[in-house]
């Protein structure tokens, strides 16, 4: 798997953190990354513009994602920032791979 942090470009939140999301190593396209990233972030694909690898590089293509490396951080940019175009964003116990039991501490 290649692991990614990407988060959604948005100047105007206070807390903009990334998340992690992985990738097969099989399928390394710019489609499944769009994918994979649209789902974690609740976004729908048809709002981004373009995927942005920080501090300011656009990725394009396949062979662009190919070149990714682990934890490198990406934005989503999306073609309007209006608050409507963001689908509701599943809580943590939601999403698939969340672990209840590890979640919870025992002292």
């Amino acid at each position: 798997e290649l692991v990614l942090k990407v988060r959604i470009q948005n100047p105007n939140l206070k807390e903009n953190d990334f998340i992690e999301i992985e990738l097969d190593r099989q399928e390394l396209t710019y489609k499944e990354l769009l994918r994979v990233s649209c789902r974690e972030l609740g976004v729908k694909p048809e709002h981004v513009q373009k995927i942005r690898k920080l501090p300011n590089t656009m990725l394009r293509k396949d062979k662009d994602v190919a070149r990714l490396q682990d934890f490198q951080e990406l934005e989503l940019v999306l073609t309007v920032s209006d608050k409507n175009l963001l689908c509701r964003v599943p809580s943590l116990s939601e999403r698939s791979g969340y672990n209840k039991k590890a979640s919870e501490l025992t002292y």
